[in-house]
């Protein structure tokens, strides 16, 4: 028999693959898409793809920032305290690339 899953549990399988795939797939969307387009209509497709990974990736962030909090404290919280440090590592190399990418153009 199935049973059904917690809140905590919900949030952080719906919540980390909707906050980590997209803030994966943005540094290389604005690469190849935006910035040196390497497809034909390169900027147009970017232009629908990077606001819609920005969608995902907030309520991805909303669900894992909803799941840490939540008590009683439990394994759950801690997958999505983890997830959150990936997200932050994640948004660091990628704001840090886009930086130096600004000062050699």
């Amino acid at each position: 028999m199935s049973r059904s899953p917690d809140p905590r549990e919900r949030a952080f399988l719906i919540g980390a693959p909707l906050a980590i795939i997209p803030a994966l797939a943005f540094l290389p969307a604005v690469m190849f898409l935006i910035v040196f387009p390497q497809v034909a209509h390169g900027r147009a497709i970017g232009m629908f793809a990077l606001p819609a990974c920005a969608l995902a990736s907030c309520l991805g962030l909303w669900k894992l920032a909803l799941g840490a909090v939540e008590k009683p404290w439990g394994i759950f919280n801690v997958l999505s305290f983890g997830a959150l440090f990936v997200l932050l590592v994640i948004a660091g190399y990628t704001g840090l690339f886009l930086a130096l990418m600004t000062l050699k153009l």
